[in-house]
Parts: C-alpha cells; sequence; structure tokens
C-alpha cells in the first residue's frame, strides 16, 4: 500500500460568509492550498468536496464546485457524515491514493450554512439524531443531546459547569490569534457564568456558532510528494466507527463510544498505547461542537481517565505548554463550524502546526513531530480519528 501525505493547504475565513457564494467561498481555500503547493488544477486527479448541505442552495455542490474551480472534469463525489464529514471526504482521496487509484487528490470542505435562517439550520441539525423519536416527538436538537451528556456526567464524576467554562476560556483565548476564527475575542469566566441558558447546563458560551466556512488540502502518494515539497505532513493512520441513531440504544450518556474505538482502531495502526496516548502527540484537534464535547473527548482519546477529563480543563492542562495542547486554533467553538469545512481545516490546523506554520500565539513546541485530529458526526453517529506525522510512516 502507498504511503500519503498532504503537500498543500489552504483556508478561508470563518465567519457570517454571505458577501459570497458557496463556490466563491470553496475557492479561498482551494486558491490558497494550491498556490502553497506550486500546483495546478491540471496536477490533481480527483477531489472529494465535504458538504453537509440541506440548508444551502447547491444540492449538486461538488459539480459548481469543480466547475468554478476549474477542476472538472476530473472526477468528484459529495461526501456526508453530518459533523464528521471533512474527514469522512479525508477518507475517500486517502484511500484512493493508498490504493493506488490515485496520485494526487484535493479534499475541499466546505458549508455556507447562513444561506438559511438560523432556526432552519438548528432544525436541520436538529433531524440528524433520530427524527421520530427524539426530534419529532420530544423536540431535541443538539444542545439538548449534549446537555444530557453534560448533566449524567455532573451527576456521575463530579464535573462542574466552571469546568466546561474553562474550556470556552482555552478556546475563545486561541481564537483571539487565529485570523481564520469566527471569534476573536478572549472571554473570563463571569462572562461564561452570566451568560444564558441554552439547555442546562449548557449555555451560549458553550456552544459552537453556525458558521460558513472552507478548507481543502491536497494529498500526493509517496512518489509525487517528494518531488513536491521537502516537509510532507504524513497520515499515519485513520479510524473511524459509527453510533446508533437513537441515543436510548446505548450504553450510557458518559462517552462517546464510536469515538473511543475510532481511536483504538487508528493507534493499533500506529502502534500507539493507548493509556499514554497524549505521550506521542505534540497538538490535537477535537470536536468541541459544545465544551462538554471536548472534556469527553480527552477520555475517548486515552488522554484522562474516564471520569477525569474534566480535571485537564480545571487544571489547564490542555493549554500549550501543558500535558497536551488542545484546539489551539480555537476548536469549533471559536474558530467556527462550517459542518463540512471542519474535519479539513483539522487537517490544516495540525498540518501547519507540525511544520511550525501555525499563527502567532498559538504555535506548540513540536518534539514529537505527530499530531491528532477527532472528529465525530451527530452525536457520536460517525467518528474519525486521524494521525499526522512528519515522519513517514514505518511499515
Amino acid at each position: 500500500m502507498v504511503d500519503v501525505a498532504i503537500v498543500g493547504t489552504g483556508h478561508s475565513k470563518f465567519g457570517n460568509r454571505t458577501d459570497v457564494n458557496l463556490q466563491e467561498l470553496a475557492w479561498e481555500a482551494v486558491k490558497r492550498a494550491l498556490e502553497e503547493s506550486n500546483l495546478d488544477q491540471k496536477d490533481i486527479d480527483m477531489f472529494v468536496v465535504g458538504n453537509a448541505g440541506g440548508w444551502s442552495s447547491e444540492p449538486l455542490s461538488a459539480i459548481v464546485i469543480g466547475e468554478y474551480c476549474n477542476l472538472a472534469p476530473k472526477g468528484t463525489m459529495r461526501v456526508e457524515a453530518a459533523c464528521a464529514t471533512g474527514s469522512a471526504a479525508l477518507r475517500i482521496a486517502y484511500q484512493a491514493i493508498k490504493s493506488g487509484d490515485a496520485k494526487m487528490a484535493m479534499v475541499i470542505g466546505v458549508e455556507q450554512m447562513h444561506q438559511s435562517p438560523n432556526p432552519v439550520a438548528v432544525e436541520m441539525m436538529g433531524r440528524a439524531g433520530n427524527y421520530f423519536w427524539e426530534f419529532e416527538n420530544f423536540g431535541l436538537t443538539f444542545p439538548g443531546y449534549y446537555g444530557l451528556y453534560a448533566t449524567r456526567r455532573m451527576a456521575k464524576f463530579g464535573m462542574k459547569e466552571e469546568d466546561l467554562g474553562q474550556i470556552a476560556i482555552k478556546n475563545h483565548y486561541y481564537g483571539s490569534f487565529n485570523p481564520y476564527a469566527m471569534f476573536q475575542k478572549q472571554i473570563k469566566m463571569d462572562e461564561y457564568m452570566k451568560s444564558r441558558v441554552v439547555a442546562y447546563p449548557l449555555k451560549v458560551y458553550d456552544a459552537c456558532p453556525i458558521t460558513d466556512g472552507a478548507a481543502a488540502i491536497i494529498l500526493a502518494s509517496e512518489e509525487v510528494a517528494k518531488k513536491i515539497t521537502d516537509s510532507p505532513v504524513w497520515i499515519v493512520s485513520q479510524g473511524f466507527k459509527s453510533g446508533t441513531a437513537n441515543l436510548s440504544k446505548r450504553d450510557d450518556f458518559i462517552s462517546i463510544d464510536a469515538a473511543r474505538l475510532a481511536a483504538e482502531e487508528a493507534y493499533k495502526k500506529a502502534k500507539i498505547d493507548f493509556e499514554n496516548s497524549w505521550k506521542y502527540f505534540d497538538v490535537a484537534d477535537v470536536h468541541d461542537c459544545f465544551t462538554i464535547a471536548e472534556i469527553m473527548a480527552y477520555e475517548d482519546l486515552g488522554f484522562a481517565k474516564r471520569g477525569e477529563g474534566h480535571l485537564l480543563a480545571r487544571e489547564e492542562q490542555t493549554y500549550i505548554g501543558g500535558k497536551i495542547p488542545v484546539n489551539v486554533d480555537g476548536g469549533l467553538k471559536a474558530k467556527g463550524h462550517p459542518i463540512g469545512a471542519t474535519g479539513v481545516s483539522m487537517a490544516v490546523s495540525i498540518t501547519r502546526q507540525l511544520l511550525y506554520r501555525a499563527h502567532k500565539g498559538t504555535q506548540v513546541e513540536v518534539k514529537n513531530g505527530m499530531g491528532i485530529a477527532h472528529n465525530v458526526g451527530g452525536t457520536g453517529h460517525y467518528a474519525y480519528v486521524t494521525i499526522f506525522s512528519t515522519k513517514k510512516p514505518s511499515v
């Protein structure tokens, strides 16, 4: 099997991007990825578009993007896996190169959620749970889902609202240094505690925003990558798993089993010890759609023991200089969460971190040359864990 490297990255400004249409937004990221790698559209063998859609105007997003970005007639498809859509698109391109079907592929993640009013976007996401038993009859939307996780963990493990607040404060702090981030304002604990409750105990500052944005990466086989750059970032492994649509069919509300299983799969391929996984990585991007999701991610990735994830937040161990820097690009919480772009944005952030190209104030110290991205779709319906390294994967 062929080893796969990232040779180019691109990223748009995240936010309310009604100044452009969907394909123009995608082009902002595509153009930068091509420029960074000194490549032209003709060099790309295929492109995969991650776009959840539903709230935007273009149902055939891959086609309009390919036309506008001058990527047609190269082969393409639109991929959807809820909030993990970007990582699912990465999976398709990664596997195409690994199998030898392509030598160079572009992954484009894009979403323009503000093409619909916020209540419509919230409803469309709410329908992504179990429609009949949860959304239609009981009115659950995603703040409610993650509120269930938070209240259960407060009761079982003694987690406090302030522990959730520490996640929000950290991610807003790093978002303030990220020019791509939707929110570039730092917050304090008193602001967090006074913010409006959305679904107890989750408040406005616990939730990621509805966001427009795009990100792109260019993948290449080892043979091609060596001709393009002397600093490739390799995809070491990727694990992906799924969960039930109906939360009542899960064992408990304290973790996301699909994410833990995906991590175990990725770690096994990369020969990483789950119990000491944090020692292998210089940086992590995890799916903090709500602050409680980041705390669960700490445990599902092995950074903390079960029930102790909130202690990492309480002790500020996930800042730069701590045990394991997490979401130092601002995360979904401050950078934003344009559904289809999020997983690709994570790949861009980790790649730039490992190459010392992160924004001032967000750069970690790279000792191991490894980073990890954790991308969850829905409330654990999909989960992707991807490991990146500056070192070529061992056989």
